[in-house]
């Protein structure tokens, strides 16, 4: 399994308050940087999570889209953007739990 992450309008930079809640997990995005959210990533993905994108992500037919509405972490502190990581977190532990093929 292969995750990307990617922005229709990606910030120069990763928010600090994220950069920091995600090393709490020691998940180190100190080398990281947003990335712009292409044609060819949605082509090659089987699931696409949007988090209140709208019109700016594409849609291709045959793909799985789920639009997670969820508060943003631009400009909120540590103490706020620590719930918003545990709901991702959460809702990727649901997902991962579906698309993992059933063991016998």
């Amino acid at each position: 399994m292969q995750v990307l992450s990617a922005g229709s309008a990606p910030a120069d930079s990763i928010n600090p308050a994220v950069v920091q809640v995600m090393d709490e997990l020691v998940l180190d995005l100190s080398r990281e940087y947003p990335k712009p959210l292409t044609t060819e990533a949605i082509e090659s993905s089987d699931v696409v999570i949007t988090m209140g994108c709208g019109d700016a992500c594409p849609i291709f037919p045959g793909k799985r889209y789920l639009d997670w509405q969820l508060d943003g972490p631009a400009g909120k502190p540590v103490e706020e953007v620590r719930p918003i990581r545990d709901e991702i977190d959460r809702r990727v532990q649901v997902l991962l739990a579906e698309l993992e093929p059933a063991t016998a």
